[in-house]
Protein backbone atom coordinates (compact mmCIF):
# COMPACT_ATOMS: atom_id res chain seq x y z
CA UNK A 1 0.00 0.00 0.00
CA UNK A 2 1.08 3.45 -0.93
CA UNK A 3 2.21 6.28 1.71
CA UNK A 4 -0.62 8.46 0.30
CA UNK A 5 -2.76 5.62 0.33
CA UNK A 6 -2.17 4.72 3.98
CA UNK A 7 -2.26 8.84 4.73
CA UNK A 8 -6.01 8.92 3.27
CA UNK A 9 -6.81 5.77 5.29
CA UNK A 10 -5.55 7.33 8.48
CA UNK A 11 -7.59 10.68 8.05
CA UNK A 12 -11.08 9.19 7.05
CA UNK A 13 -10.75 6.83 9.88
CA UNK A 14 -9.38 9.70 12.32
CA UNK A 15 -12.87 11.50 10.77
CA UNK A 16 -15.13 8.72 11.05
CA UNK A 17 -13.58 8.33 14.59
CA UNK A 18 -14.22 12.00 15.44
CA UNK A 19 -17.74 12.02 14.11
CA UNK A 20 -19.04 8.89 15.66
CA UNK A 21 -17.89 10.04 18.87
CA UNK A 22 -19.31 13.35 18.75
CA UNK A 23 -22.75 12.08 18.03
CA UNK A 24 -22.11 9.21 21.12
CA UNK A 25 -21.44 12.04 23.11
CA UNK A 26 -23.23 14.88 21.94
CA UNK A 27 -27.00 14.78 22.08
CA UNK A 28 -28.91 16.53 19.19
CA UNK A 29 -32.21 16.64 20.78
CA UNK A 30 -30.20 18.64 23.91
CA UNK A 31 -27.37 20.73 21.90
CA UNK A 32 -28.21 22.88 18.55
CA UNK A 33 -24.26 21.98 18.06
CA UNK A 34 -25.27 20.48 14.62
CA UNK A 35 -27.22 21.95 12.21
CA UNK A 36 -30.95 22.14 11.17
CA UNK A 37 -31.96 20.61 8.01
CA UNK A 38 -32.02 23.20 5.15
CA UNK A 39 -34.72 21.84 3.32
CA UNK A 40 -37.21 21.64 6.60
CA UNK A 41 -36.00 25.36 7.15
CA UNK A 42 -36.99 26.47 3.99
CA UNK A 43 -39.85 24.52 3.07
CA UNK A 44 -41.47 22.95 6.44
CA UNK A 45 -40.92 19.67 4.73
CA UNK A 46 -39.11 16.93 5.98
CA UNK A 47 -36.59 15.15 3.81
CA UNK A 48 -35.66 11.67 3.79
CA UNK A 49 -32.93 12.48 6.15
CA UNK A 50 -34.36 14.43 8.71
CA UNK A 51 -33.46 12.94 11.99
CA UNK A 52 -30.79 10.89 11.06
CA UNK A 53 -28.76 13.07 14.03
CA UNK A 54 -31.07 11.90 16.51
CA UNK A 55 -31.72 8.73 14.72
CA UNK A 56 -27.80 7.69 14.64
CA UNK A 57 -27.27 9.07 18.47
CA UNK A 58 -29.86 6.78 19.71
CA UNK A 59 -28.21 3.65 17.66
CA UNK A 60 -24.91 4.74 19.21
CA UNK A 61 -26.57 4.09 22.26
CA UNK A 62 -28.46 0.48 21.57
CA UNK A 63 -31.94 2.44 21.44
CA UNK A 64 -33.32 0.81 18.24
CA UNK A 65 -36.78 1.78 19.03
CA UNK A 66 -35.60 5.47 19.54
CA UNK A 67 -33.67 5.50 16.48
CA UNK A 68 -36.99 4.25 14.31
CA UNK A 69 -39.15 7.15 16.19
CA UNK A 70 -36.60 9.52 14.68
CA UNK A 71 -35.49 8.34 11.19
CA UNK A 72 -36.69 4.75 10.17
CA UNK A 73 -34.51 4.75 6.92
CA UNK A 74 -31.43 4.72 9.76
CA UNK A 75 -32.51 1.71 10.82
CA UNK A 76 -33.49 -0.09 7.95
CA UNK A 77 -30.69 0.93 5.42
CA UNK A 78 -28.07 1.17 8.62
CA UNK A 79 -27.34 -2.90 7.61
CA UNK A 80 -27.43 -2.67 4.44
CA UNK A 81 -24.75 0.29 4.10
CA UNK A 82 -22.51 -1.96 6.61
CA UNK A 83 -23.26 -4.91 4.14
CA UNK A 84 -22.00 -2.40 1.17
CA UNK A 85 -18.91 -1.75 3.01
CA UNK A 86 -18.48 -5.06 3.77
CA UNK A 87 -18.43 -6.16 -0.22
CA UNK A 88 -16.52 -3.01 -1.27
CA UNK A 89 -13.74 -2.67 1.47
CA UNK A 90 -13.91 -5.93 3.76
CA UNK A 91 -13.08 -8.55 1.25
CA UNK A 92 -16.48 -9.27 0.56
CA UNK A 93 -16.08 -9.31 -3.12
CA UNK A 94 -14.11 -12.69 -2.77
CA UNK A 95 -16.20 -14.31 -0.96
CA UNK A 96 -19.58 -13.39 -1.98
CA UNK A 97 -19.29 -11.90 -5.91
CA UNK A 98 -22.45 -12.84 -6.76
CA UNK A 99 -23.89 -10.41 -3.46
CA UNK A 100 -22.76 -7.22 -5.02
CA UNK A 101 -24.54 -7.77 -8.22
CA UNK A 102 -27.90 -8.55 -6.54
CA UNK A 103 -27.64 -6.05 -3.32
CA UNK A 104 -25.66 -3.23 -5.44
CA UNK A 105 -26.65 -3.22 -9.22
CA UNK A 106 -28.51 -1.20 -11.35
CA UNK A 107 -32.49 -3.14 -10.22
CA UNK A 108 -31.30 -2.14 -6.45
CA UNK A 109 -30.63 1.42 -6.74
CA UNK A 110 -33.69 1.97 -8.54
CA UNK A 111 -35.67 -0.22 -5.78
CA UNK A 112 -34.03 1.80 -3.35
CA UNK A 113 -34.66 5.09 -4.82
CA UNK A 114 -38.07 4.28 -5.18
CA UNK A 115 -38.22 3.31 -1.15
CA UNK A 116 -36.83 6.61 -0.40
CA UNK A 117 -39.01 8.43 -2.27
CA UNK A 118 -42.17 6.81 -1.16
CA UNK A 119 -40.98 7.38 2.12
CA UNK A 120 -40.14 11.27 1.83
CA UNK A 121 -43.71 11.79 0.39
CA UNK A 122 -45.54 9.23 3.05
CA UNK A 123 -43.28 11.09 5.72
CA UNK A 124 -44.88 14.57 5.01
CA UNK A 125 -48.38 13.32 4.27
CA UNK A 126 -48.76 10.96 7.16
Amino acid sequence: MKSKQRILIAVASFLVATAIALFFYIDPNVYPFFPKCPFLVITGFKCPGCGSQRAIHQLLHFNISGAFSHNPLVVIYGPYILLGLYIEYWGGKNKFPKMQSLFFGKIAALVILIMIMGFWIARNIF
